[in-house]
């Protein structure tokens, strides 16, 4: 992906006074990490959005404040979920020349001869792998083959993955990123015949002694 850059300027209305930025299309911001001290800021609320929507949590977003860039990761993102709108962004520096962990986005790729040959059902795990890299390394998706999946049952872990020398992946060895699952049946429920027969036996003694009652009655 091409150098991704937001312009942004220093706010000086913070706490509740912010919705008087919102109303006029700017979208509030921190942005705080190396070497630098939390400092509130104000983006364009339409062209910032139209940026992150397109980006990944792993990619590099650039803060330009006072005609510097800042390397940056997003760290949060606070939505208004009835507008569906952005309502609030941190920014984290971040130095070039460290390792930093981020969450990078799960892509499943490839084939799995279970599923095309066998009818196997692919079932996805984690969507996410936290991994450390310096800022430049984190990809911003890391692609997982699923064409060894050849027999009903057969998993890709983490740890099956190959990692390079210039990341470390930090979530758990052990949690599962796909699965080809036997395909889903249908289950029919047995009756017994010898109890069907013996409630059909009930049902007639029970009609047979109430017509021998009303015999008897009249």
């Amino acid at each position: 992906m091409s150098k991704i850059i937001v312009e942004a300027e220093k706010r000086e209305v913070i706490g509740k006074k912010v919705k008087v930025l919102r109303r006029e299309g700017q979208l509030p911001a921190v942005i705080y990490g190396h070497g630098i001290d939390a400092i509130p800021i104000a983006l364009d609320h339409r062209a910032t959005s139209r940026i992150l929507a397109k980006a990944e949590s792993s990619n590099l977003i650039m803060v330009n404040l006072g005609g510097k860039e800042y390397p940056t990761l997003v760290r949060d993102k606070q939505w208004d979920y009835i507008k569906r709108s952005l309502i609030h962004v941190d920014f984290q520096v971040v130095s070039m020349t460290e390792t930093i962990a981020a969450q990078v986005r799960v892509e499943l790729i490839g084939v799995s001869p279970a599923v095309k040959d066998f009818g196997a059902i692919l079932i996805s795990g984690v969507t996410e792998l936290e991994i450390e890299a310096l800022p430049s390394d984190l990809p911003e998706s890391y692609e997982v083959d699923i064409s060894g999946l050849e027999k009903i049952g057969d998993s890709v872990l983490v740890r099956d993955l190959e990692v390079t020398e210039n990341m470390t992946i930090l979530t758990d060895p052990g949690s599962m990123l796909a699965v080809a699952a036997a395909p889903a049946e249908e289950i029919v429920d047995e009756v017994d015949a010898e109890e069907l027969l013996e409630g059909e036996e009930g049902e007639e003694g029970v009609e047979g002694e109430e017509g021998e009652t009303e015999e008897a009655a009249e």
